[in-house]
């Protein structure tokens, strides 16, 4: 048990590596050092329609404002791994997972949980033991649903570096992984750990992206993202960009399978798309075509897929059905064709397939 109003690594390094955490670092709770490069990126409107991020600005500046406790943060790396083929086919029965091609981190939950709810219960027992060997400390877990720039505290942490696909990239770790926090009232006296770019003059992700969202080394424009238009956008993407979105339902890993790193570290077979059953995509589609808000929800409910709502969902699934020609679908494309905020998609993708 400590007394002391500071936290070291070397004193967590004496038991978290026990509780299944070895990826982890401290940075002091101070403004960001990438806060210059993020208000550039906010000017130039790469952010899009979320608008939350601008709100956040001020908060993710200066930490202390919603949070006058915290003066340090121990940053964790959870990694998620890619499901193995036979694992994703037996959860077709029980419906916890789609045939439609989603990102990696999708699949991490249990038992449908969102990752926020089983991140927090892995983390729980970290809690208890800080609190108990820091009593009359402060600590609160923190997400990504707090204004927290999590990348900047990753890389000042020293669990990677910032790759040019924009995520935190680890030699040992690859970029799969999870990124959290627990913010505490105890200082670190630590200096920021500066880890090497590894990135080279490799290009593979920017060359991988089928938008082009990745505009410069280290710069992306969400606004051409598949994954921003897939979850986080509440509008129908322009024809010329939907079209290549391939098979992608609910988010987009392109650039991070390409990457040299994530192969060396998980395999190069493990990195590559899972073949798609056409019978089970279609079952699949179908149902959201279908299905009634309330279904929608109620089968989606505390997953990630529930970011999108219902409308996201029938967006994607008009989308995939379109560019994968599932001429199955015509007949539930054709049933939206009335649809207010879908009916002009609908239409379009309708006169893509080819029925017979």
């Amino acid at each position: 048990m400590s007394t002391a109003n500071k936290i070291r690594r070397s004193e967590l390094e004496s038991w978290l590596p026990a509780l299944a955490f070895k990826r982890f670092g401290l940075a002091k709770l101070e403004r960001p050092v990438s806060m210059e490069f993020y208000d550039q990126w906010l000017k130039n409107g790469h952010h899009g329609e979320m608008t939350y991020l601008e709100r956040h600005r001020n908060l993710k500046a200066a930490p202390e404002t919603w949070l006058p406790f915290a003066k340090s943060a121990l940053v964790f790396a959870i990694p998620y791994l890619p499901l193995a083929a036979e694992n994703i086919k037996s959860d077709y029965v029980t419906g916890k997972t789609l045939a439609a091609r989603t990102a990696l981190y999708v699949d991490y939950a249990r038992d449908q949980t969102d990752y926020h709810a089983t991140i927090s219960e892995e983390l729980n027992p970290v809690l208890l033991e800080l609190r108990e060997r820091y009593p009359g400390a402060k600590f609160q877990l923190a997400l990504d649903a707090q204004p927290v720039l999590e990348r900047d505290l990753a890389v000042r942490a020293g669990l990677g570096w910032i790759g040019k696909n924009t995520c935190v990239l680890d030699r040992l770790g690859g970029s799969l992984f999870f990124i959290a926090e627990i913010l505490t009232s105890l200082e670190t006296d630590e200096a920021a750990l500066e880890v090497q770019d590894f990135c080279g003059t490799c290009t593979r992700c920017l060359d991988a992206c089928p938008t082009k969202a990745l505009v410069a080394p280290r710069v992306l424009d969400a606004t051409k993202c598949i994954s921003y238009w897939t979850i986080e956008s509440k509008k129908i993407p322009p024809k010329d960009l939907r079209s290549k979105f391939g098979d992608w339902f609910f988010g987009c890993d392109i650039c991070q399978t390409v990457c040299p790193w994530n192969i060396k570290v998980h395999g190069a077979n493990r990195m590559m798309p899972l073949p798609s059953d056409r019978e089970q995509l279609v079952s699949d589609l179908r149902f959201i075509l279908q299905g009634s808000n309330r279904e929608i929800e109620r089968r989606f409910e505390n997953t990630p897929m529930v970011r999108a709502r219902p409308f996201g969902l029938k967006r994607n699934a008009l989308i995939v059905a379109g560019n994968l020609k599932l001429n199955e679908l015509a007949a539930n494309i054709e049933a939206l064709f009335n649809s207010e905020r879908l009916g002009q998609l609908a239409k379009e993708i309708h006169a893509e397939l080819v029925v017979v």
